[in-house]
């Protein structure tokens, strides 16, 4: 493993997770610029999958203290299993059509933690919302995919973060979609987000992270 210096940044700070990590570079770039969490995709039709092993290898590389999530859609225990046996995750993120039951099933096999992702697009999306707080540990509210989509998330859109503006849940939760260092800064400002979900918004192509976009984005983050 190598060891790095990892600065967190200024104490009650916006989190930041750097989802879709392929590369042991790009890991190393978001943990040394401060990002709380990293997430590991585990999804074939995305640009942004990664194997077992390769996820393996990668969680390897991250220093105590940031956070391993590994995003999986509709997954089987079977799924579940295999990637557990193989890659030390901290947290479990459930992005597809996951009921509040199936989130439950998941936190019992796994023992994890599990964020379950909410896609909205407008105000009746949020009513969702309650039969999942009830239930994760935390929630990502998220940009609904358009239909037809191949990919839950990912896809560089944004809802109109005026629909959660001053909205509080009782879990903790963390805003995601379209995000990119020169919007996310007024993204929490109107949100209130304490904590925030990149992917393709720190991306020079499809699956391809730029290490400056990472750190800017996280610089933009932290300084709000």
């Amino acid at each position: 493993m190598v060891t790095i210096a990892v600065n967190r940044g200024r104490p009650g700070g916006t989190r930041v997770k750097i989802c879709g990590l392929t590369r042991p570079e790009h890991v190393l770039a978001a943990a040394e610029a401060g990002a709380g969490y990293v997430g590991f995709v585990f999804f074939p039709k995305s640009p942004r999958n990664v194997t077992v092993e390769a996820a393996r290898a990668l969680a390897l590389e991250v220093p105590v203290g940031v956070a391993k999530v590994g995003l999986v859609v509709n997954p089987t225990d079977a799924e579940l299993d295999a990637i557990l046996a193989a890659v030390p995750l901290d947290m479990i993120q459930l992005h597809g059509r996951e009921a509040p039951e199936r989130v439950a099933e998941v936190q019992a096999r796994t023992g994890l933690p599990v964020m379950k992702a909410v896609g909205v697009a407008e105000a009746a999306d949020l009513d969702q919302l309650p039969a999942y707080e009830a239930v994760a540990d935390q929630i990502l509210v998220d940009a609904k995919a358009p239909k037809g989509a191949d990919l839950p998330g990912g896809n560089g859109l944004a809802f109109d973060w005026q629909l959660i503006a001053g909205r509080q849940w009782s879990r903790p939760w963390m805003l995601a979609g379209g995000l990119t260092p020169g919007n996310v800064a007024d993204a929490v400002r109107l949100t209130g987000a304490h904590q925030v979900d990149v992917s393709s918004g720190v991306e020079s192509a499809p699956g391809v992270k730029d290490e400056a976009l990472i750190r800017a984005f996280i610089t933009a983050a932290r300084g709000v």
